[in-house]
């Protein structure tokens, strides 16, 4: 009885160990991983950026790079709402991997400025955790992508929490399906609550504003956000 009893014990000790390792890894190690990698992405793509253009388009005649490969950055989404100097990358793609080197764009859906629906997916737990605080967005915010030669504002028009299963937002109108698209949309997906997957969250938004590289950044990233 002694020798089970202690058996026992020394199996939920290691059991407990190995979990307690598990969310150590999960909580730290991988947004420290992410972290690193985001800074990667970020350096490699603003580097990209700083050289001549090899295609030999500039001003508003791009919305965004026609095909980008999987886990490679092309734009950045700035939340001023979530600080002053928020940016993250945006990646092509939404898988675990590309996930963890910013935030994903899905693929298939508009690119930044284009006319449909400009969808982006990122984590709020573990990861880089970069939509943690994705809940803050308020309706009336600005969110702004950037890619190489322009700034785009987008408004948020609101937040909805939905299902998993709720792949309509990511239709080129979310909400309506088979709608042809007139206008330029912005969808930003994270889980829900933060620290589960029950759920989604869901700001929507429409852009508000286009400038070029040469025009400068929009005044939105020069001033603090309002408060809520």
């Amino acid at each position: 009885m002694r020798s089970a009893v202690r058996g026992t014990g020394e199996v939920l000790i290691t059991a407990g160990l190995v979990v307690l390792l598990f969310v150590a890894y999960q909580l730290f190690w991988t947004n420290y991983e992410a972290h690193k990698a985001t800074a990667s992405v970020t350096n490699d793509l603003r580097d990209s950026w700083d050289r001549p253009d090899p295609t030999g388009a500039g001003g508003s005649q791009t919305r965004g790079p026609k095909k980008v490969d999987f886990g490679k950055g092309f734009a950045f989404l700035h939340i001023p709402r979530l600080g002053k100097n928020w940016t993250i990358p945006v990646v092509e793609g939404v898988s675990l991997p590309d996930l963890a080197k910013g935030v994903g764009h899905y693929p298939k859906t508009a690119q930044p400025g284009a006319i449909g629906n400009f969808a982006v997916a990122g984590h709020r737990a573990t990861n880089g955790e970069p939509f943690a605080y994705l809940d803050k967005v308020r309706k009336g915010d600005l969110v702004v992508a950037e890619t190489r030669t322009e700034w785009f504002t987008y408004v948020v028009d609101r937040t909805k929490i939905v299902s998993p299963t709720s792949v309509w937002v990511l239709d080129p109108v979310p909400g309506t399906p088979n709608a042809k698209p007139v206008q330029a949309l912005l969808t930003l997906t994270t889980c829900n609550p933060r620290w589960a997957s029950t759920e989604r969250l869901i700001v929507f938004g429409h852009l508000e504003e286009t400038r070029t590289k040469a025009e400068g950044p929009p005044t939105v990233l020069l001033r603090p956000p309002r408060n809520a």
